[in-house]
């Protein structure tokens, strides 16, 4: 989890250093899970085929500004809140991070769209009962796989009282060789409750 909390405190020092030119800046906690496809008899002989990485709890933490109008970036990473079983005996846990693009019109005094479109990684940590230790990663129980991956997302914001919001939201995945689980594509959907600063 040391390379976990490294990177949401480089990206959290990454939007604060931009947000004195940011018109709107948001941060915002959520929890979501994941549909994906079910694995294809036909696809595959294998003994042991890949699991689907549907279910579970994923809380996810996100945050953008406005650099120019409706335009800005946006950062989101999600993991899977507890460890899952791989194939009945391996403990694991996907980890989703991105950066993207985001559009956000206003649809009223209380609404606003937020579309966003990036690139991104999925890891998955395979947990093992044994440490593996160096001088720069320190000590770990985990082996890590991780692929490139491009998210599409629609969200809503609703604000209920000043910069206050809920935001349902939905998120499309399409992950390079992603060989471990049952399919290359995968939705994530839920909400996330947030507040925005600056002018809205």
């Amino acid at each position: 989890m040391k390379k976990l909390g490294f990177a949401i405190a480089a990206s959290l020092l990454l939007m604060l250093a931009t947000a004195a030119s940011a018109q709107q800046m948001d941060f915002a906690f959520g929890v979501t899970t994941i549909n994906a496809p079910a694995y294809s008899t036909n696809t595959s002989s294998s003994t042991f085929p890949p699991m689907s990485l549907t279910g579970g709890a994923y809380p996810s933490i996100s945050g953008d500004f406005l650099l120019h109008k409706n335009y800005g970036l946006m950062g989101e990473i999600s993991w899977k809140g507890s460890q899952g079983v791989y194939d009945g005996y391996q403990p694991y846990r996907p980890i989703l991070w991105d950066f993207n693009g985001v559009f956000v019109p206003r649809l009223g005094r209380h609404a606003a769209a937020e579309l966003s479109a990036g690139i991104g990684a999925e890891s998955i940590r395979f947990y093992t009962n044994y440490y593996t230790c160096g001088y720069v990663s320190g000590c770990t129980n985990y082996s890590t796989n991780t692929h490139f991956l491009g998210q599409f997302g629609a969200g809503l914001k609703l604000y209920a009282r000043g910069g206050f919001f809920v935001r349902p939201e939905v998120h499309l995945y399409l992950v390079n060789n992603n060989v471990e689980f049952s399919s290359s594509h995968f939705a994530r959907y839920g909400a996330s409750i947030g507040y925005t600063f600056g002018e809205r």
